[in-house]
């Protein structure tokens, strides 16, 4: 789900799936706990940040923003993740 608020920034929920042969997007989803995610398969082990990491700058590179500008808000430990991305940013099929 993609939205606005105050600060200038846009909110992108995405569910990653970890432990993927390559990071790439699938596309978006509608799941009843959290609205419309974007599914997003991340190269790296769910273990020590690194599918964070990796999710957070295989997301700016799709997104072409700075890492920096790539906040995860909520779910750190969880697939359901929430991040602030800067206001006018294109998100894929979105």
């Amino acid at each position: 789900m993609v939205g606005k608020d105050e600060n200038r920034e846009m909110k992108l929920r995405v569910r990653a799936t970890p432990n993927a042969k390559k990071s790439e997007v699938i596309g978006w989803e509608e799941i009843p706990q959290a609205g419309r995610v974007l599914r997003v398969r991340v190269a790296a082990p769910p273990s020590e940040g690194k599918a964070n990491a990796e999710l957070k700058k295989f997301l700016a590179k799709e997104l072409g923003v700075a890492k920096s500008k790539v906040v995860l808000e909520k779910g750190g430990s969880s697939r359901i993740k929430c991040f602030e991305i800067p206001d006018g940013t294109v998100v894929p099929g979105g």
